[in-house]
Order: C-alpha cells, then structure tokens, then sequence
C-alpha cells in the first residue's frame, strides 16, 4: 500500500516540523521552497514553554539549545542615555529561551532534509481539490529556466508565511483575511553594542508609539528590533526604510542611543522592514488543504509565540492525522477544533498585552512602565513582579500538542 503524499509549502519552522511529524506518522512530504537556497539564520524569536515542551517530543529541544545569557543586564534608557534596571525578555515569566529562528529550522532540517525530497526555486500556481486528492501545479525556477508540472497529493500544508500563496489560491485575496495592526517594524542584527554598554546588555526605548528594543545572546551579536504606530503604512514603503524609520522617531533629536541604532540599521548587511498583521480566518482548512503558522493565524512579534505555536501546530497536526488514517477532512477539523481557542487566546494577548508591552501606546503606558522601572531597580520587588504578571504569561506554557 503506497504511503499518502502531502505538500507542504514554505521551509520555515512550521514547514519543516510539519514534515518531521507527517513522515514520523508514515506519509511522503514533498517540500517546496519559493527561496533559491536554504534562508540564513534569521533574526530573535521567543520559545515558550509550548515549544519547548513541543520541540523535547519531537526530540530536537537539546539541538535548538538556548542563547540566552543568564549574566545580561537591562537597562531601559533615553535618548540622553541615561539608563535604569529593567525586566529582560528571558525574565519574563515561563523563562522564554532568547534563540534564533534559524536555531529551530537547523534541528528540523538537519532531521527532515536526509529523508524528504526537497525543491527550492519552487511554488504553486494552481490548486484544484477534488474528492480523490489535489492537483497542484508547480512552478520551478532556476536561472533562468522556469518549469510546470502538476502533481497529485493527499494534502496539501500551506506553511508559506504572511502572504501564503497557498491561502490567496484556496481561500482568498490577502486584504480578506490580513487584520493591520497599524505598526511597523525594522529588525536587524547589531554589529556594535550601543558605546557604554556591554555586549551582553539588553536595552529598551521606550516612547509613546516608538520603541527600540536591544535584545542581548549568549554567544551571538545582540539583536534590535525598531517599532514605530503609523496610520499610513503604504507611506513608509514610498521611501528608503531608514529615512521611513527616522522620521518615525522625530523630529526631535535622537541622541547617542538611538543615533547609533539608525546608524547600524542603516549600515546592516540585511534587515527586514514590514508592516504588521494579524491572519483572521473563518477557518484554516478544506478538506484536503490546511494552512499552519503564520499562513492560517500569525500571531505577531508582540506575541512572543509565532514559533512555539507554529510548533505546536505542526506536531498536533500529525497527532490528529494518524488518529484518523482514512478520514482526512476529520482530521483537519479535530486539528482546529483544538487548536483555535488557544490561537484566539494569543492573537487577543499580542493586542492587548503584547503590543503596549512592546510599543507603549500612551502616557497611561508610559506611566506603567514607569512603575515597572522602579520595581525592577530592587530584587525583591522585581520577583514580585514577576509574580504579579505570572497570571498573564500563564497560557504560553500550555502544552496544546500533548498526545
């Protein structure tokens, strides 16, 4: 009996761990990739415990490692530089580890890529579903030769990002379902430390619908993440990204702190410059197509949780699956049945808690934060935050995939 074939679009985390988990349960990924080669490492992401507990089943947690520094320090500063202790990342509660996303792909790639075949240069154009499977016609590029050919699957995974060319030919155009937050952000990696501050130092700005965000790693260049609230967002892409980002952050003068991070923005050999979303869908699935990740609900920076429940998602996906071998719509029915709750649960967190954790939206938050400031200067008062905000943190150490 010939295994089932499944499609999965886009190599990213929730592609590869999605492939992991389907071969693991007996079926045959084909793997494309719009990219011509694999991506670099990518830039700072968060692993909650929903991860984590997710990547130790899959047996990939100790391979994605930990770069967070637990001797970093940081700061909230001013333009001036003047500096108070502050709450990092990696102190939150549930001890997020601080890694790269290319962290998570290397474990899965270096699991998936020996056993599955692998296209880059490669997309779909077409996707006709029918009771028997989907014909998928696919587009290869290389040089400048370009391909089609279509193919049959049992299934198809749109794991494809944001803008899912999966989603945009099954379910709809882009402006249906991308929900704008209304913000923008610039993130690169540092090549020098703000002068005055170690290397290994975390440091947050922090302005009413501004911010920069230092964030600190073990045994890897610090990363920055720029945000900014705009109400024209076509605006800030009629015009070079740093000029876009400096006149977020004016008129008035930027300082020493925020002057060099423009500049290493400005000098970074990549970075990556986009606007915000949130994915908003009636549902994520046909009967033999599925969307995974930032694809079906992308859950925003400001959420902390766009791997660990990309993660989640995939393993929990090959949970259902193998429970139902012969019933694929059931399947992918039980899948989001499940799922979608915990999903709304953090699309809802990222805008009410993340976004103003991240982008102090008013001088009510400023306020906070303000407060914040003054706890975290003293140890005792700093775990009593933390013990304070545990309430909130609590729903990202929800193991959604457990079997």
């Amino acid at each position: 009996m010939s295994k089932p074939r499944v499609l999965i679009v886009g190599m990213g985390i929730g592609g590869l761990a999605t492939a992991k988990r389907l071969r693991e349960i007996g079926w045959e990924p084909l793997l494309v990739e719009r990219a011509a080669e694999r991506r670099a490492a990518g830039y700072f992401v968060g692993l909650f415990e929903t991860g984590r507990a997710t990547a130790e089943r899959m047996n990939v947690l100790d391979t994605i490692g930990n770069r967070t520094d637990v001797t970093s320090r940081t700061y909230d500063v001013d333009r001036g530089g003047r500096r108070r202790p502050s709450m990092g990342f990696g102190e939150l509660p549930g001890s997020p580890r601080l890694i790269l996303r290319g962290d998570i792909e290397t474990a899965l790639y270096d699991t998936v890529a020996p056993r599955t075949e692998i296209r880059y240069g490669t997309t779909p154009v077409a996707v006709e579903e029918h009771p028997g499977g989907v014909d998928v016609t696919l587009r290869t590029t290389v040089g400048e030769d370009v391909t089609e050919a279509t193919e049959r699957f049992d299934l198809v995974v749109g794991a494809d990002g944001l803008r899912s060319t999966v989603r945009r030919l099954v379910f709809g155009p882009h402006s249906e379902y991308l929900q704008p937050f209304h913000h923008i952000i610039g993130v690169t990696t540092l090549q020098e430390q703000v002068p005055g501050f170690r290397p290994n130092d975390g440091l947050v700005l922090a302005e009413p619908g501004r911010s920069a965000w230092v964030f600190p790693f073990a045994d890897h260049q610090p990363g920055l993440l720029l945000n900014y609230r705009t109400e024209d967002e076509d605006a800030q892409f009629r015009r070079p990204p740093i000029e876009s980002l400096r006149r977020a952050f004016g008129p008035e003068p930027a300082g020493p702190v925020l002057e060099h991070l423009l500049q290493q923005f400005e000098q970074a050999e990549s970075y990556l410059f986009d606007s915000i979303h949130q994915v908003v869908m009636p549902t994520w699935h046909t009967d033999r197509v599925t969307l995974l990740g930032d694809a079906a609900w992308c859950l925003t920076p400001y959420s902390g949780m766009g791997a660990s429940t990309s993660l989640a998602g995939a393993d929990l996906l090959g949970t259902t699956l193998q429970r139902n071998p012969d019933h694929f719509s059931r399947a992918l029915r039980e899948w989001e049945q499940r799922l979608r709750p915990f999903v709304a649960t953090e699309q809802k967190a990222a805008l009410t808690t993340g976004l103003p954790m991240f982008i102090p939206q008013n001088r009510r938050d400023m306020a906070l934060r303000t407060v914040q400031q003054k706890l975290t200067s003293n140890p005792v008062t700093k775990r009593a935050m933390r013990a304070m905000m545990a309430g909130a943190f609590k729903h990202k150490s929800i193991d959604i995939a457990a079997p």
